[in-house]
C-alpha cells in the first residue's frame, strides 16, 4: 500500500513533489516603456487548438507580470537547452535582465528571444484567481517552430537537457 503524507504549513514537501514533474520552460516577454521586460515561466502549457490557447501560471506578487499585462501583446519564447543562464537572468530580481541577451521585437510589441525552439505571438485572453497564483489564459496570434532546436527543461529544481 502506498502511504501518502498530509499537506503541512511547511511548503517545501510540495514544491519538491511539484519538482517531480519535469517541464519546459519559457520566457514570456514584451516590449513597455522603451525597453523588453519579461519573466520565465515552467508553469506553461498548452490548452486549446480551436481556438488556440495557450496558459501559465504567475504569482500574484509579481511586480514584472504588471507591467507586461497591459500592452496588446507578448512574446513566449520556448527556450532551448543553451538558455539556461539567459532563464536565470530573466528571472533575476536585480540587474538588467536583458543584458547580453539576444532578442527581438515585433511591430506589436511582443519581445522573442533568439535560438528558442519556438516562438508565439499572444494576447492576453483570460485571467483566473487560483490561489497564491493567477493562471492566465494567452491566445496565439502567430508562431514559428524550429525543430533544429532541443528544448531546455526544468525538473527537480535544476535545469536539464533531453538525451537524444
Amino acid at each position: 500500500m502506498i502511504e501518502l503524507h498530509p499537506i503541512t504549513p511547511d511548503p517545501a514537501v510540495l514544491k519538491q513533489a511539484y519538482g517531480c514533474f519535469p517541464s519546459g520552460v519559457t520566457a514570456v516577454c514584451a516590449y513597455r516603456d522603451g525597453g523588453p521586460v519579461g519573466i520565465a515561466a515552467s508553469s506553461f502549457t498548452s490548452v486549446s487548438i480551436d481556438p488556440p490557447l495557450v496558459s501559465l501560471c504567475v504569482q500574484r506578487t509579481s511586480t514584472t507580470w504588471p507591467r507586461l499585462s497591459n500592452g496588446p501583446r507578448l512574446g513566449v519564447s520556448m527556450l532551448g537547452e543553451t538558455h539556461d543562464a539567459a532563464c536565470r537572468q530573466i528571472s533575476s530580481r536585480t540587474g538588467d535582465r536583458f543584458a547580453s541577451i539576444e532578442w527581438e521585437r515585433t511591430a506589436e510589441g511582443a519581445v522573442l528571444l533568439r535560438d528558442a525552439a519556438a516562438w508565439l505571438d499572444c494576447s492576453v485572453d483570460t485571467v483566473v484567481p487560483a490561489g497564491d497564483h493567477e493562471l492566465i489564459l494567452l491566445r496565439v496570434h502567430a508562431l514559428q517552430v524550429r525543430t533544429d532546436v532541443a528544448p531546455l527543461v526544468f525538473h527537480g529544481s535544476r535545469f536539464r537537457q533531453l538525451a537524444a
